[in-house]
């Protein structure tokens, strides 16, 4: 113990003999400087460094602020705001849309050629008030360190110091905000607000799609909708699709929850909706008394494409079929607005169960894949190629790999995008059993398995009841996709509400040719995340 305290005392002395010279005094003071000149500057670059600018009607207040993660907001107050992943740190642009000049607008709804002279000034106009909005930001970061040195310090030349610091991370800041600018972020933005004005805001996916990394027509387009909105006298405009263009709603696990039914025809009248794809667990027992909760399905007005949980039983699905606009797929392939679509019911009818039970017939190998081999033995012999396979469970998907380009899932309870990892080369059923196999399956079988993306819809119920089990009550979950001529999924909308109680909204647009999720490696009905409610 006593060494231990001579070392302490040694170590002390040690420091304040370097600190006491001249060197140390320079760095203590060099210390300082730069510490003041950094609260200096993110002072008054918060207060000061903004700037206002003429985007079409709107008088837009534009404002940068320290940030870790950058990125950009616009806010279109009261319809909501987009945040776009246009940069990285340390600085976040923010963009509010909350003023109209009465002239400019007077003028626009007068001669609605304007609209398109409007969106093609939209980018001068915002690329000057970001430079301008830099420069306001070099200056408030230098007055804001001075000042602060020079209450401080009151030496000129620690004054002088603190400004040139102040201005080198400013600028340094601002370099790297302008080096890591990507372009195309306009063309995912994530929505925030009301529901009903989605559509109008974020614009059509489809003609978003198309001209993906065309930074100028997307800015362009975004000010053409904002604008709209704002002119338009009578409701709120909402961009009907490109002819060619089929626009699916993906629901699951609705759990007999009554506000899924009217957040579904929200959506449909508002995206335009084609069709409804429900992948199961449409009720929570599967009784006989369940059966009434379906008819809503006759009051969406388009088709509805369904397959069968573990909760659904045959009376439910029976009940399903009855409804004049619905579709059942239990095996079987249907094609809608061009888009030809597999679909199989879960083998399994487990609704006071959580874990799979074993096979009736002592058969170790899942029921769940078995039913998925069943529907990709459908689909390859299928003289039509199939664009989408529908199942409940995730885990029913491996044997899909390779022979659709898209399967969609639910009982999860929670969202999850992923490709599904390639299948392993096998004897082909065709060669097993020679001649016999049809010629459309052979041919099929000779193909290049397509890669396949698995997409896995949380609880457009909200799990039910289940969904008040935990802290924070589960979101409500739907998806808007989009196929283009070729029936190929161009881009999706991810559309979450606040499970009960809540008000929130977030929709989430992602373009297909971006960034490539992950392969999942949890497909299985006995994993169920943490942070979602488990399904059962």
């Amino acid at each position: 113990m006593t060494s231990l305290r001579d070392l302490s005392r040694s170590v002390r002395s040690a420091t304040s003999r370097v600190l006491g010279t001249v060197w140390g005094r320079r760095v203590r003071i060099g210390a300082g400087v730069v510490l003041v000149a950094l609260v200096g500057a993110t002072v008054g670059t918060m207060l000061l460094a903004q700037t206002h600018i003429d985007v079409g009607p709107f008088r837009a207040e534009m404002s940068i602020s320290p940030s870790f993660t950058g990125g950009t907001e616009i806010d279109i107050p009261p319809l909501g705001s987009l945040h776009l992943d246009s940069h990285d740190g340390p600085i976040h642009l923010k963009v509010n849309l909350g003023s109209l000049d009465q002239n400019r607008t007077e003028a626009l709804i007068d001669d609605p050629t304007a609209l398109t002279v409007t969106g093609k000034r939209a980018v001068d106009e915002v690329t000057a008030g970001v430079l301008r909005l830099g420069l306001r930001a070099l200056g408030a970061a230098l007055a804001g360190a001075m000042l602060l040195a020079a209450v401080i310090f009151r030496d000129f030349r620690r004054i002088a110091w603190a400004g040139v610091t102040a201005l080198a991370v400013t600028g340094g800041s601002l370099g790297l905000a302008i080096g890591t600018v990507r372009r195309d972020s306009i063309a995912e933005p994530r929505y925030e607000g009301l529901l009903v004005n989605a559509p109008a805001v974020v614009g059509d996916a489809r003609r978003i799609a198309d001209n993906y990394g065309r930074y100028a027509d997307q800015l362009q387009q975004l000010v053409s909708n904002v604008s709209r909105i704002y002119t338009t006298v009578s409701s709120l405009p909402v961009y009907a699709p490109e002819a060619n263009t089929t626009r699916i709603l993906h629901v699951s696990d609705l759990h007999l929850n009554p506000s899924s039914w009217g957040l579904i025809r929200t959506v449909v009248k508002q995206w335009n909706i084609d069709a409804v794809i429900d992948t199961g667990d449409i009720v929570d027992w599967g009784s006989s008394p369940e059966t009434s909760y379906v008819s809503a399905i006759g009051q969406i007005g388009v088709p509805y494409i369904y397959v069968r949980g573990n909760h659904d039983s045959t009376a439910i699905q029976a009940a399903v079929a009855r409804q004049h606009n619905a579709k059942v797929l239990d095996n079987s392939i249907i094609t809608v607005d061009g888009v030809t679509i597999a679909g199989i019911g879960d083998p399994e009818f487990t609704p006071d169960k959580s874990e799979t039970p074993p096979a009736a017939d002592g058969s170790t190998q899942s029921p769940l894949l078995v039913s998925g081999d069943r529907l990709a033995t459908t689909i390859r012999g299928s003289e039509t190629k199939v664009n989408v396979a529908l199942v409940h469970d995730p885990a029913m998907a491996p044997p899909l790999s390779g022979v659709v380009p898209l399967v969609l899932a639910g009982h999860k309870h929670q969202r999850q995008v992923s490709m599904l990892p390639a299948p392993t080369p096998a004897p082909t059923a065709a060669a097993t059993i020679g001649a016999s196999a049809p010629p459309s399956a052979s041919a099929a079988a000779t193909q290049a398995p397509v890669p396949t993306r698995l997409m896995v819809q949380g609880s457009t119920g909200g799990a039910g009841l289940r969904g008040l089990e935990h802290e924070q009550p589960t979101p409500l979950t739907l998806s808007v996709l989009y196929f283009d001529e070729h029936h190929d999924l161009k881009a999706y909308d991810d559309i979450q509400l606040g499970g009960t109680g809540q008000s929130n909204v977030t929709v989430q647009r992602n373009v297909i040719g971006g960034p490539q999720p992950t392969t999942s490696s949890t497909i299985g009905r006995a994993t169920s995340p943490a942070v979602s409610t488990s399904p059962r």
